[in-house]
This record gives structure tokens, sequence and C-alpha cells, in this order.
């Protein structure tokens, strides 16, 4: 790889040599730190980020992932050994606000070339509601969490083809040798991404209902894409807990607005959403942030489990 090599933090060397991994390896996740691979050596800050990289990079990155699979990455607190990682590695990718952990990491860091996907696209304040609740329903009001910037942006494929745009270029500048070879990957990626906007733009135009339940406010950008509403039992935080009152509005909204199901996720807990679908009588159903990939996921990266939702959804709302 052509970028200039750094040496070591003295912090980092100290960090590594406490746990016991003096030499410098490559690996391909959670292993030890970011060597001179001979590619452009990337750090991703989860899934989502991880999937770009290794989509628009191919052959000339090598890429590691933070947040191992079935880790909730909100929750991630960075190790001596990752925190490396960043510092040696020749770009980290990542999406600020969602994981502070990193975000610190990265700014502390020497890392030359620091991505930041919130930066690629435009974020917007949401609740627990998005999308344009049918007021006329609201007999009584109903409690919503105070609004936050939502990073959730690789849930809609035009924010996320977008990012894949501007990672597609900082690949470009970092590594110019293989700057065309980037450029044509990430115009492969965009062109993939708008053949799923199409689809869900086709398959959820006419539905019965344009109202779905989950279990935290990540599909808020989704929702607001394809003219639907989000309603969520808790906000931007999964591990949020919803009051009494949250849980009472959204079992006598899902009444009102012909609601079937109450979706959860695979990385948080479904006991609240299948409290709320015993007590209203409604189907529960997975719907998926990508947030990781598993052995519990519905599909293998993130098209196919977008492919998923789109089906879950289709089902949940009457797609006719």
């Amino acid at each position: 790889m052509n970028v200039r090599r750094r040496l070591i933090p003295v912090a980092a060397a100290a960090a590594a040599t406490t746990l016991g991994i003096g030499t410098l390896t490559a690996c391909s996740g959670d292993g030890a730190v970011v060597a001179n691979t001979g590619k452009l050596d990337v750090v991703a800050s989860f899934y989502p980020m991880a999937f770009l990289a290794e989509q628009i990079g191919g052959k000339h990155v090598h890429v590691v992932t933070l947040t191992t699979p079935g880790q909730e990455p909100h929750d991630l607190e960075l190790s001596p050994q990752q925190i490396a990682q960043i510092e040696e590695s020749d770009a980290a990718l990542y999406l600020k606000g969602l994981q502070p952990s990193v975000d610190k990491a990265v700014a502390e860091s020497p890392v030359r070339t620091k991505i930041d996907a919130s930066t690629l696209t435009t974020l917007e304040n949401h609740g627990t509601e998005v999308g344009g609740h049918a007021a006329e329903h609201d007999t009584h009001g109903h409690e919503e969490e105070e609004a936050g910037k939502d990073p959730h942006i690789w849930l809609d494929p035009v924010r996320y083809g977008e990012v894949a745009k501007g990672v597609g270029e900082a690949f470009a500048k970092a590594d110019p040798k293989h700057a065309a070879y980037y450029r044509e990957n990430s115009a492969k990626l965009n062109g993939k991404l708008d053949a799923l906007n199409f689809a869900f733009e086709q398959s959820l135009a006419h539905t019965r209902s344009k109202v779905f339940l989950t279990t935290h406010a990540a599909f808020g950008y989704l929702a607001e894409r394809y003219g639907l509403t989000e309603e969520a039992i808790s906000g931007l935080d999964p591990e949020s807990e919803p009051s009494a009152a949250r849980v009472r509005d959204l079992e006598e909204m899902a009444k009102a607005d012909g609601v079937t199901t109450v979706f959860y996720e695979t990385l948080v807990s479904d006991r609240t959403a299948r409290t709320i679908a015993h007590d209203a009588d409604l189907k529960t159903d997975v719907l998926d942030p990508i947030e990781g990939i598993t052995d519990k996921s519905r599909g293998k990266d993130y098209f196919t489990v977008q492919e998923a939702n789109l089906k879950a959804l289709q089902q949940a709302l009457g797609a006719k």
C-alpha cells in the first residue's frame, strides 16, 4: 500500500504489550492490530460501514470491523487493542453520533483518512413517531420521546447510496493508484441500491395501512422515504424503556390504524414488543435494522436482509 505508515503511538504500544499482543498481524475482525497488509487498511465501526468498505474497496482494501456480529453497536466500548487498530489503520470509516466511544477514539487518533458517514448525507431529528401519524386517531394526544439526530441512514437506500459515493471518493483520494477501481465499484453499488429503492417504492405504494410498530426508532428514514409512519416503542436508543403511557398509546393507536404486527429485532430484547402484541391481539415479526449479520439474520448481507424487511412490511401493511 502506498500510504505512509505511522509508528504506533506510545499509549497504543503500551496497551498492546499489556494485552500480550506484541506482534502486530493482520486480521479480519476483532483480533490483533491492523498491520501493513499491502492494501488500504480500513477500520469500520460496525456492519453497514464495513459492508460499504468491502463492496467499494474490493481486492484493494483490508477491512477490520470494531463491532462483532451479534453485538449491539450502540453499546460498543472500545478496548485498548481496538483503539490501537484505529491508530494504525490507513482509514477509519464510522458514523458519528451512533457510537460515542468510536467518535472519541477516531477524533483523538492520528489516522490519516477519517470518513464520517454522517457528513456524506443529511441527518434529521426523529423521535418515537416518524412520518406523520394520522392525528384524527389521537383522542387524548400521545406521548413521544424528544427528537434527536437520527443516525440510521443506511436503512434508506437513497441516503446509503449518497454515503457510498462519498466513501468511493474518500478511498480514491487515500489511494489514488486505485481511484478508478473504487469509483467503478461505488457506481455498481449505487446501481444495486437504486434497484432496491425502486422495489420498495413499487411494493409499498398501495397498502391497506401506512403505520408500522417497531422496537426502537431505527426506521424513520425508511418510513419517510416510502410514505409510511413508524411508531416506535423506544426511541433512538434501543435500550431505553417506554413509559406505561407510551405502551397504552401504542395499543390504542394500533387498533385505530388497523395495525396487524409489532416488529422486533434480533439484537435487542423482544419482551416489550411481545407484551404489546399479546395485549393488543397483534402478530409479531422481525424487522431487522441491519446493525450486524448473525445466524439469526434473514439474509447473508445488507441486500438480502433488506429484501426480507420489504416482504415483512408488505405482509404487515397489507400491500395490494
